[in-house]
């Protein structure tokens, strides 16, 4: 995709999707108290299932940086002596890592000097957010949630590393599935990273790995979703646009102000779908409450 199409498809989803008013939800507007309460009627058995993977603690070619777990106490003559003793422990980690499964704000993504909505970069200082931070969804996000499984699709058990999905993957899998996302969906597009790095091992996912192919966002604007997640990081590598870095985080972010969730997993979630012959369900993202922060660890959970 050359640069001047991105451009041209930015400008229209950013002016499809323009707020200007304060204080500013981004696509969450769409999620309404009525949706939510209509997003609970999806419980059916109560089966509760997680969509994070484990925080990873240990260095690879995904994680070269992995987060820092370490035992603070109890010490080694806590272990057998008499009375009260606690254990403890601490975590380190970057929220913004290729392993770790995570919630970008609305300020994660800067481009041309400008946040979502036109809000100044110069906004974030080393103290943090100043607007549109994580601080935002603090009372979480509770909704629909829609898992449109693409290699399902396509019958592989995933996607290769640089493979796209398109906006007619996206309906094609709906039709497939007899699903329909609508307006306050939160979508989840599995691409099959996780059981590929299950099986073939990890590998340096900033040089190849699946995603969603910008126009494909067309999808998202059209059907009013409130937040995307994926179990990759939802842009493909190599990057599909000409001169443009991270293109689906430029416009779902930046243009549209939709929260994504990257480096998710659907393992568990696609065969209790396919069991239950439905792939729809509640869906509750809770995110720390990090009032300056440009994101969050998040473990979503499904409700069916």
């Amino acid at each position: 995709m050359s640069e001047a199409a991105f451009r041209a498809l930015y400008e229209r989803l950013r002016a499809d999707t323009r707020e200007g008013g304060v204080p500013r939800r981004g696509a969450l507007r769409h999620l309404t108290p009525e949706r939510v309460v209509h997003a609970a009627a999806e419980v059916r058995t109560g089966r509760t299932v997680s969509l994070a993977a484990p925080i990873e603690t240990h260095k690879g070619p995904d994680s070269p940086e992995p987060a820092r777990h370490r035992m603070l106490a109890p010490s080694a003559d806590e272990l057998d002596a008499p009375g009260l003793h606690f254990a403890r422990d601490r975590l380190e980690m970057n929220l913004h890592g290729d392993v770790d499964s995570h919630l970008d704000a609305l300020c994660h993504v800067i481009y041309d000097g400008e946040l979502y909505d036109g809000v100044p970069a110069r906004t974030l200082t080393p103290e943090g957010a100043g607007e549109l931070s994580v601080g935002l969804v603090r009372a979480g996000i509770v909704g629909r949630g829609v898992l449109l499984d693409v290699p399902r699709l396509r019958g592989v058990p995933w996607l290769e590393p640089g493979d796209h999905v398109t906006l007619e993957d996206l309906t094609a899998a709906e039709e497939a599935q007899g699903v329909r996302v609508g307006p306050g969906d939160l979508l989840f597009v599995r691409v099959g990273h996780r059981r590929r790095r299950q099986e073939r091992g990890p590998w340096d996912v900033s040089e190849a790995r699946a995603g969603l192919h910008p126009t494909a966002l067309r999808f998202l604007a059209d059907r009013q979703v409130a937040a995307l997640g994926g179990d990759g990081n939802n842009d493909t590598a190599p990057c599909a646009v000409d001169g443009v870095g991270f293109p689906v985080h430029v416009l779902a972010i930046q243009a549209m102000g939709t929260y994504l969730m990257d480096w998710l997993q659907f393992e568990e979630l696609a065969p209790a779908c396919a069991d239950a012959g439905r792939w729809s369900f509640l869906c509750v993202v809770a995110p720390l409450r990090l009032p300056a922060a440009t994101g969050s660890p998040v473990n979503p959970v499904a409700v069916l």
